[in-house]
């Protein structure tokens, strides 16, 4: 850190491993200290996933000591965090049970409920979104019929990043931006849906007051505190995606095309999410794939944990596009865009003698490439605009996994200075809460720079047009046999 700078943002992200927190120079957007506390997971079925939401309380409270200890003073603070996950809390504030995190799968059978005969229709006309297991209201219906007891004395309900700020500073709020993905939120209108919530017999006073992500929502030790946002809108305003123009591309344990927009767009079969933005007046139509990063960690400690990750990612530049064939399918996880399918699955098809390791790997990067390209159009399909990418997560860090994406998608990819992602956006929202910026655009050009720009590979696009025909055969071939 230089020794003149003796003021920054603060940017807290409540992630799911872990509790980060950044401090930026409010003038360069340089991130001058990084701090970082985990916490465990666990699974106490399978497919269930829970965290005890008082473990990121004290993280939290570790990092902003941590970072206090960098910095003398603090200007603003923001808050990101892992969306959808369920925090039940009792009429004295008491958290009820663990929390339901975005990635359990408890509630399939709710969703199922909630979409059959006209569910569907009617929670798209709603919400703009479909019923997914990852998201909040569903979890809620799981409780209802599974712990009735816990379920009865719920008081009021919250998300991950909402319960460490409001015990931090007080209040009781939540951005729209996190609010949408909830599925209990009108996102046209920015407002909690009266309609759905009578509907599902869900009481609205345990929904919290409704802000807007850079609002000031209260004080820590005398700092202006913004409502901040969650995590894929956060890391977009980190990147620079504040309204119409580049598209963030996110290649973290999950992947994301997501598009900002001034108007409320929606897929009429949600196969997007449309979810409010971190930035007033605007919205984000995101196409998420659950397996992107999480697709090459999961082959890399499953077959090859004994090989450094440099010496399979050169075993695979040496590979000619398209794999002679090969083919990857990163439906690890099930898959939200384009199929909405939790129960599809993962494969490598068209394997022969041939194939070595190399292939495998590269069949791995293609695979979610051709994923994101799948997000992509839909993306454009429901009016988004964006000729380029700005790309963040794990793995971006890679330059061979970003000329295979951006070869697939046809489109330029930026490589940002900073890959703090949500917390750098969590940040710069602090600070418009703060008043060092007049809004989120302003912070974004003070703060956002582009580092690096890595176009597509000519000779690559070709075959990448014809592997992409073959991995959109592969899905409904596969899914007709189960």
């Amino acid at each position: 850190m230089s020794s003149a700078l003796t003021a920054a943002l603060i940017g807290i992200d409540i992630g799911t491993s872990s509790a980060k927190g950044i401090a930026v120079n409010p003038d360069s957007g340089a991130v001058v200290a990084v701090a970082e506390r985990e916490y465990p997971v666990t699974s106490p079925h399978a497919g269930w996933m829970e965290q005890q939401p008082q473990s990121w309380l004290a993280a939290a409270e570790d990092v902003l000591a941590a970072l206090g200890a960098e910095v003398p003073e603090f200007l603003g603070i923001g808050f990101s965090g892992q969306m959808h996950g369920l925090v039940c809390l009792d009429d004295a504030g008491t958290v009820i049970r663990p929390a339901i995190l975005w990635s359990d799968q408890r509630s399939a059978p709710q969703c199922a409920a909630l979409e059959s005969g006209t569910g569907l229709d009617r929670l798209l006309r709603l919400t703009g979104n479909r019923a997914l297991p990852g998201f909040t209201a569903p979890k809620l219906l799981w409780m209802r019929e599974n712990e009735p007891a816990a379920y009865a004395r719920i008081h009021r309900i919250c998300l991950p990043k909402d319960y460490v700020r409001d015990r931090l500073v007080g209040g009781n709020r939540c951005d729209v931006a996190d609010a949408s993905g909830t599925l209990l939120l009108d996102v046209a209108q920015r407002r909690w849906s009266e309609e759905l919530l009578t509907a599902l017999e869900i009481p609205a006073s345990w929904l919290p007051e409704l802000a807007e992500s850079p609002d000031r929502v209260g004080v820590l030790n005398g700092v202006p505190v913004a409502a901040g946002a969650g995590d894929q809108a956060a890391a977009a305003v980190g990147a620079g995606i504040t309204g119409p123009g580049p598209l963030s591309v996110v290649l973290g344990t999950s992947g994301v095309v997501l598009a900002a927009a001034d108007q409320y767009l929606a897929d009429r079969d949600g196969r997007v999410h449309a979810f409010c933005h971190a930035v007033p007046e605007r919205w984000q139509v995101m196409g998420v794939m659950l397996s992107a990063a999480g697709s090459l960690a999961w082959f890399h400690d499953t077959l090859l944990r004994d090989t450094d990750y440099d010496v399979m990612l050169d075993e695979a530049a040496a590979v000619a596009p398209g794999c002679a064939g090969l083919t990857f399918l990163p439906y690890l996880a099930g898959e939200r865009t384009p199929h909405a399918d939790p129960d599809a699955r993962g494969a490598f098809c068209g394997l022969s003698v041939t194939h070595g390791r190399g292939a495998l790997t590269r069949a791995v990067l293609e695979g979610v490439a051709f994923a994101l390209r799948d997000c992509l159009d839909v993306v454009h399909g429901v009016g988004a605009t964006g000729t380029r990418g700005r790309v963040s997560g794990g793995g971006s860090r890679s330059r061979l996994w970003l000329e295979i994406v951006a070869s697939a998608l046809e489109i330029p990819l930026e490589v940002m200075a900073t890959d703090q992602g949500s917390a750098f956006g969590a940040a710069l929202l602090g600070g418009v809460a703060a008043g060092v910026y007049r809004d989120v655009d302003q912070a974004s050009a003070a703060c956002v720079r582009v580092t690096e720009v890595v176009d597509p590979v000519a000779a690559w696009i070709e075959p990448y047009r014809d592997s992409r025909r073959r991995f959109r055969d592969y899905y409904p071939a596969l899914r007709s046999v189960r």
